[in-house]
């Protein structure tokens, strides 16, 4: 038996696709109500979408997405199916005394419920002609104010995956408005990941691993493929200890992004400074030296993470995909491995920092039997002395480690223990 044992192996299972083989699991949400109700958020889709009965919406030809509401009054051992939805890359949180589920369909869309999730209002546009993205990470709270992320596409000429052409706009509502109304939300400037992070500039990093065409895939073996680098899936941290290098006195906050670099080991970053007039402009960040920083440490920067702020232990918790393998050639991987060397996705971890820099390792979270089986793509919400995860997972069933069958919840009891 292994001597490391890891923290969350068992789970319920909030939902389970019909037909594995054509349906897909993804993007799970969840958030904490007051009255200790848990709310998680998922979407579907997959060649058989069509099959099953739902709101589906058409993202682009062949991919259609719906998704849906589940809530548990029992800590999550048992979960009601509540509502479905026409959008995806949604995400639960509250504002006030309402619950909200925010994701796209091309355009934001939001919906809000005013009785914890019995009933809902029609699914609302925040946006009119966009294209946008993320998957559902973290939203952060001020007195005032919630702050969370949305990815616009900005460009149109990528013919790759397109997050080179990305931009992380932070969203800022009210807390005492109605957030499904365009004029309660403000947004922040946008910054495109190729327009201010020159790839020929980089160097002594080995970024990006495999050299791509700066506005198309290329192959790296038979069936993976790279695309540019850049950012996406973003993360909100506000530093708020006042001797950390980062802090400032303004409302500043700090935008944790996936690094998608071909490697390991590192996330993006940029800020946004917050002015008195309400504007938000977003930017890169400098170290003393004057050096523009772009990439920083985050064990499992590679793939989607989530970042939590805990008020009891003043410390960031990150729960992020475990990378062990990213050096093997891409032709000799296993065929159950997904894409390129560095997307392994069966294994979720958890680490704890007081400055975002300086990861402690706190235990490994959850493991599939195989790289088929997959446990990524998760999001976590504190229930006082626990901490509570969804995972985007996979069994033997599962069509391959993207494309899992089961949105499956897991709790780590008294987490704060782990500290050390």
């Amino acid at each position: 038996m292994s001597a490391i044992q890891p923290l969350a192996q068992s789970f319920v299972k909030v939902y389970e696709s019909p037909l594995p083989a054509s349906v897909y699991c993804y993007s799970p949400g969840i958030t904490r109500l007051s009255s200790g109700r848990l709310v998680v958020s998922l979407d579907l889709s997959g060649p058989g979408a069509r099959e099953l009965p739902g709101p589906w919406q058409q993202i682009e030809a062949g991919f259609w997405w719906s998704g849906k509401v589940f809530t548990s009054d029992d800590r999550g051992s048992t979960w009601t199916h509540k509502t479905d939805f026409p959008f995806m890359h949604a995400r639960p949180f509250t504002a006030g005394s309402s619950l909200y589920v925010l994701g796209h369909c091309h355009d934001l869309t939001i919906m809000r419920s005013d009785d914890e999730g019995e009933t809902w209002s029609e699914p609302v546009r925040l946006t009119d002609g966009q294209e946008w993205h993320q998957a559902p990470c973290n939203v952060h709270y001020t007195q005032d104010s919630i702050y969370l992320v949305m990815e616009k596409k900005v460009h149109n000429d990528m013919l790759g995956w397109p997050v080179s052409v990305f931009a992380p706009v932070l969203m800022r509502g009210r807390l005492d408005t109605d957030l499904t109304k365009r004029e309660n939300w403000t947004f922040a400037s946008e910054l495109v990941f190729r327009d201010a992070v020159p790839a020929q500039e980089l160097n002594y990093f080995g970024v990006p691993f495999f050299l791509t065409p700066p506005k198309s895939l290329v192959a790296i073996a038979p069936g993976r493929e790279a695309s540019p680098i850049g950012w996406l899936e973003t993360n909100v941290v506000q530093i708020v200890d006042p001797s950390h290098y980062w802090y400032s006195e303004e409302r500043t906050f700090h935008l944790w992004m996936r690094a998608h670099t071909g490697g390991t080991g590192y996330a993006a970053l940029a800020k946004v400074v917050e002015h008195s007039d309400g504007s938000m402009t977003t930017m890169l960040e400098t170290v003393p030296s004057g050096k523009t920083v772009v990439y920083v440490p985050c064990p499992g920067g590679q793939m989607k993470f989530h970042i939590l702020y805990d008020e009891v232990t003043r410390l960031y918790w990150l729960l992020s995909s475990q990378a062990t393998d990213s050096m093997t050639r891409a032709e000799l991987l296993s065929p159950e491995r997904f894409n390129l060397p560095n997307n392994e996705r069966h294994r979720l971890q958890l680490h704890f920092s007081k400055n975002c820099i300086d990861w402690c390792f706190a235990g490994l979270v959850a493991t599939g039997g195989t790289d088929r089986e997959c446990r990524h793509y998760a999001s976590m919400v504190i229930d006082g002395e626990d901490l509570h995860l969804v995972s985007r997972s996979g069994d033997a069933h599962a069509a391959d480690a993207h494309n899992g069958n089961i949105i499956s919840f897991h709790s780590i009891p008294r987490f704060r223990d782990l500290v050390y």
